[in-house]
């Protein structure tokens, strides 16, 4: 065999170079669904043994799955979907990880290159279309610069703030041939992201917590990605902090600690909201600074000197003016700041400290108050619960959007990092069921369970049939309470009780689960929960609860829209300022 016969011999299409650079990056599990433009990819997945395609019924889940696989994994997420349609569906995925900060690299098809720009059929500008929701996106347009395109795709995704990365693959470039040249390193010129912190502003940072009469740390989902949740636990239990926590930074700080304040915002606790409002040093890690999370800027810490430690320098005094800006890692920035304590021997302002506690007990004693009685299941009640039956398997609990994300956030007891998966920035109906998927697919041993509402699960609920395919074990508990419970909720207290289409109908979801293959399961009483949830762990099959919940229950606290945070409703009869 002549050389040059050889080079022929050797090549391969496009596609299978793709599968090859997949490989090299560490893939083995893609979630997808084909296509026209895609179609060569699927030929040359059809013998490949190194990656295992799981088939979605929508590729908005496809991405949703690639995002919850990366969540409990740490690694990033791999979605595959066709041009056209396939790649719209993608959006809401791509704009969810964004806005949460997870590291996904969404492939999508488009029509071949001399095709882009004449209308093609299922052409769209997926390149222009997610400019503003991904952290960067490719257009591949020589099949030479694919490997590198694809080793750049997953270091931008998994560095600094991770984020989604979108390629596009035209399809004569998947259908062509060339030789794999592996690319063994990256150069991408004005793209390094700070990872340590500057020395001076660490040491004044730390100079400032231990000087604070009434300090507060607010650890944000930045902590869950840099792994950073032992030195922020650390810090805090070592200066004596209390510590709340967004929505994203769940369990950063364990939830039994004897310094969690729980939650803070919009749904967060009462003692925290007021914490954060009354304290003098505010040490912010990893947070953007969500309006859900501060309410009116003008009143946010309006007293407080604040320090922000975030790696993405574009988040920092973005929202929130601070006074020690810290670009960095959190995990490097906690660290130095420790070893710095411990060596030069930092004093605590302990005895003032005191008297803050003392103050926030005080506090901690207005809570919400008990539900209304009713003769149906209240949804409190079934969270309760379902904590109580699964805090000793330590599971992966995933939600939906609307009331019943809120009261697990609240009621669910998270003591570890990467337990909650949900969407908090984009707030997507429709995230967690496939998310829950997907994060079931990452850690296989795992109880992974989706608490839904009956508008949010009727949003993807079609991903039963891949669970059911691929015998994924996920129990789906339904809130079910007639409404779009959140939005209802709005409309009771602020349109006059005006409930404009939110009154929902539901179709019998034992009756659904069953169709699919799944078990279904239907409780109406708080004695049924326990024994209920017993059957749906032990069975290792896809199962579907049916919670028939008390449909006026409300979530309390709340901050209303636009209100400082210390103006808490805590029931529809007052406010406590």
């Amino acid at each position: 065999m002549t050389q040059q016969t050889e080079e022929k011999v050797n090549l391969m299409t496009g596609a299978q170079i793709f599968l090859e650079c997949l490989k090299d990056a560490g893939v083995d599990e893609i979630f997808g669904y084909p296509g026209g433009k895609i179609i060569s990819i699927y030929e040359a997945l059809y013998n490949c043994d190194f990656i295992k395609h799981y088939l979605v019924r929508h590729e908005q889940a496809a991405v949703h799955a690639a995002e919850g696989y990366a969540r409990v994994t740490g690694k990033p997420g791999v979605a595959l979907v066709t041009s056209g349609p396939g790649a719209c569906n993608a959006i809401t995925g791509i704009a969810n990880a964004y806005y949460d900060g997870y590291p996904i690299v969404v492939f999508t098809g488009q029509v071949d290159l001399n095709q882009i720009g004449n209308d093609a059929f299922q052409e769209a500008d997926i390149v222009g279309i997610t400019r503003s929701c991904c952290k960067h996106n490719y257009l591949v347009s020589d099949l030479r610069d694919l490997p590198r395109i694809v080793k750049e795709a997953f270091h931008i995704a998994t560095t600094g703030k991770p984020g989604p990365v979108v390629v596009d693959l035209p399809g004569n470039i998947l259908t062509e041939k060339g030789k794999y040249v592996p690319v063994e390193k990256i150069k991408l010129p004005g793209y390094n992201p700070t990872y340590n912190g500057h020395p001076r502003q660490i040491s004044k940072a730390l100079q400032m917590l231990c000087n604070a009469e009434r300090p507060v740390i607010l650890s944000g989902g930045g902590v869950v990605m840099s792994g950073a949740h032992k030195e922020i636990t650390e810090l805090a239990n070592t200066l004596g902090i209390p510590v709340t926590n967004t929505l994203m930074g769940m369990g950063t700080y364990p939830a039994d600690g004897e310094m969690s304040l729980g939650m803070l915002g919009m749904h967060g606790n009462y003692w925290a909201n007021h914490a954060v409002s009354n304290c003098d040093v505010l040490f912010a890690v990893g947070t953007r600074f969500n309006d859900r999370i501060t309410g009116c800027l003008k009143r946010f810490a309006k007293d407080a000197q604040i320090i922000h430690v975030d790696i993405d320098p574009c988040s920092i005094s973005k929202n929130v003016s601070v006074d020690i800006p810290i670009v960095g890692d959190a995990k490097n920035v906690l660290d130095a700041m420790l070893k710095e304590f411990y060596e030069k021997e930092y004093e605590i302002n302990s005895d003032v400290k005191h008297a803050w506690f003392a103050q926030i007990q005080e506090w901690k004693q207005k809570r919400a108050l008990p539900a209304v009685s009713s003769e149906k299941l209240n949804p409190l009640t079934v969270i309760k619960e379902i904590y109580n039956c699964t805090k000793d398997l330590d599971p992966i609990i995933a939600t939906e959007v609307g009331q019943h994300q809120m009261w697990t956030a609240q009621l669910y007891k998270f003591n570890h990092p990467r337990q909650l998966v949900t969407s908090g920035g984009l707030g997507t109906m429709g995230f967690g069921f496939p998310a829950a998927m997907g994060a079931s697919i990452g850690l296989k041993d795992k109880v992974v369970i989706n608490i839904a509402g009956d508008g949010s699960i009727q949003m993807n609920i079609q991903e039963l049939a891949t669970c059911v395919q691929y015998n994924i074990p996920v129990i789906v508990a339904i809130i079910n309470n007639g409404y779009l419970g959140m939005v209802r909720q709005w409309q009771e207290k602020l349109f006059n009780k005006h409930y404009s289409e939110t009154k929902i109908t539901s179709p019998d979801y034992v009756k659904v689960a069953e169709a699919y293959g799944a078990l279904g399961f239907r409780v109406e009483k708080a004695e049924d929960i326990a024994p209920t949830m017993k059957k749906a762990i032990e069975a290792k099959r896809p199962v579907f609860i049916d919670f028939i919940v008390e449909p006026f229950e409300m979530v309390y606290p709340w901050v209303l829209a636009g209100k400082p945070l210390h103006n808490v409703l805590l029931s529809n009869d007052g406010i406590e300022c």
